[in-house]
């Protein structure tokens, strides 16, 4: 696709119909101004909490957010040499700017708020308008207040320098555009359009024959300057309109925006009018006899979408290459539009045509309904890669001593409560001896198993102090008692956990046990191969990527 300066006869080619991405603050607040940096690279937007934000112009993701302002920011304007931006906000402050956002002079501008500002020609003065009914042009380098032009008799809400030309237009709250002479501060002349509060007035800057105006009575109108007329009449909102955009290349492209969030794209030489409308009112001024006197004529959007934001739109600018449109509103969100590509119809399904109700998926019954189950699949691949289930085998507690005793034995008894009842059968029978809960001393030669001698009487065949057991031997197997030791025949050991009662246990054997018992052993992770046939066999994964 060529950029739209290289097709200046074709400005239908180039109407952003299409919703591009939409872009927020983490904390958000109206957007009440989007202004293209000269370069285009990067989107400005100025709230209604005195912040600077940078949107990227390509991957339109977050950049930088700054402390602009100390109230809202209400109007910023470029320089025609795209060195300088000034900036105004709700108490009536100018602040200048460098391309790199470096604050380099701020003073007292008006009382009230400044609700729009613009640049000369040549960059050495500005103008702004106020509130206070006024407009004030400044001197640039010196920031100082050149003149001050009154005339209006309410609030002025927007001003505009024509490209080329020594004029200025003004549009305010008493419903009067004025066009004015910035050398002497004469009112040239008062056009008597619209029924209400004028919002928005710009030449088209690339000619800057023609100038559009919108206000707060749902219409928008297109005035000749050489014949000081409206020449067009602009309908088909369904609410008041707050902004509106020339496109930069295209003198027939304008944009329009509502205070419901619709957006608005009309094509000034091509006739757009519902069936109803007789066929006088297509028919251009400029293609009767005597145009001054022509009725006006009357056009509908070219491309509308109703659902462009969900409350009002306060600004609109066009990318420098004339591709991308940016929008921000009182919904606190910044939205991109631009051309659908060749053969794209499935844009206007989308929930800024139709609405949130009867939104259609553009994906379906087409071919990026593939690629829409395979992301849908890659997704829950990734998701699954996060909860592999690395649990440990359940442990099963064993009788020290007697391996597999469990097996045959109650829960209960294996906690620790001795009156549990035998289970009726088992795989493995447990001893008669064992069926009390009590585990008997193996027999010991010489030494009578229900008689026992006490352990005072032990002591006393030792001399009055139990011997402490030998140091392991070789292979941690300990070596055979002395000679003549109770209870242990032919210097034979005792099975593992069979020492003599109240026998101190030898180092190395009871606390290796209890080590090992109370240490939690983690068991070996599953295959990734084994569980990749687990998952394919139940129908998942068989498709190879």
């Amino acid at each position: 696709m060529i950029p739209p300066i290289a097709r200046k006869g074709n400005p239908g080619d180039t109407v952003p119909a299409k919703h591009l991405h939409t872009s927020t603050n983490k904390i958000k607040h109206p957007v009440n101004v989007v202004k293209w940096t000269p370069e285009g690279r990067r989107l400005l937007t100025g709230s209604s909490s005195g912040e600077f934000t940078l949107w990227n112009g390509m991957g339109f993701n977050f950049e930088t957010i700054m402390a602009a302002h100390d109230s809202a920011i209400r109007a910023v304007a470029w320089s025609h040499s795209d060195d300088w931006l000034v900036s105004t906000d709700q108490g009536g402050i100018i602040k200048y700017w460098q391309p790199t956002f470096n604050n380099v002079k701020e003073f007292k501008g008006h009382d009230h708020p400044i609700r729009d500002v613009a640049f000369a020609p040549t960059d050495t003065k500005f103008v702004t308008a106020s509130d206070d009914s006024t407009l004030k042009i400044w001197d640039f380098a010196g920031g100082a207040e050149v003149s001050t032009l009154t005339g209006h008799g309410w609030d002025v809400k927007t001003v505009d320098w024509h490209p080329t030309k020594g004029l200025l237009v003004s549009g305010s709250k008493d419903h009067q555009i004025k066009l004015w002479d910035p050398r002497n501060g004469r009112c040239l002349t008062t056009l008597h359009g619209h029924k209400t509060s004028v919002s928005k007035a710009a030449f088209e800057p690339s000619k800057g024959l023609l100038l559009a105006t919108c206000a707060r009575d749902q219409v928008a109108r297109i005035f000749d300057i050489r014949m000081m007329r409206d020449i067009m009449l602009l309908k088909g909102h369904k609410s008041d309109v707050m902004t509106l955009c020339w496109h930069p290349f295209h003198p027939s492209l304008l944009s329009t925006g509502e205070y419901g969030g619709g957006l608005n794209h009309y094509l000034l030489d091509e006739a757009h009018a519902p069936p109803e409308a007789g066929p006088s009112a297509n028919l251009s001024p400029y293609d009767y006899p005597d145009p001054p006197s022509a009725p006006t004529q009357t056009l509908y959007p070219a491309h509308a979408l109703p659902y462009a934001h969900e409350a009002a739109i306060w600004s609109m600018d066009w990318h420098p290459l004339g591709h991308i449109m940016a929008s921000g509103s009182n919904d606190r969100f910044t939205r991109f539009w631009t051309r659908p590509r060749p053969g794209d119809t499935h844009y206007i399904n989308d929930k800024y045509h139709m609405g949130e109700a009867a939104e259609q998926p553009s994906w379906r019954g087409t071919k990026n309904a593939q690629a829409r189950r395979d992301e849908e699949e890659m997704e829950a691949d990734d998701e699954a890669d996060g909860l592999v289930d690395q649990k440990m085998p359940a442990q099963q507690s064993a009788l020290p001593g007697l391996p597999g005793i469990n097996a045959g034995m109650p829960s209960d008894m294996m906690n620790g409560n001795t009156h549990a009842q035998q289970p009726a059968s088992s795989d493995m029978p447990v001893p008669p001896s064992l069926q009390n809960g009590h585990m008997p001393l193996p027999p010991m030669p010489g030494m009578d198993p229900n008689n026992m001698p006490p352990l005072s009487k032990l002591s006393e065949m030792f001399g009055g102090n139990l011997p402490p057991p030998p140091a392991p031997g070789q292979n941690g197997q300990f070596p055979p008692p002395p000679p003549g030791f109770p209870g242990f025949a032919n210097g034979q050991m005792p099975p593992p956990g069979m020492l003599p009662p109240g026998f101190p246990p030898m180092p190395g054997f009871g606390q290796q046990a209890q080590t090992d018992a109370s240490v939690r052993r983690r068991g070996p992770l599953p295959s990734q191969q084994d569980s990749l046939k687990e998952e394919m066999k139940r129908g998942n994964y068989t498709r190879a990527r």
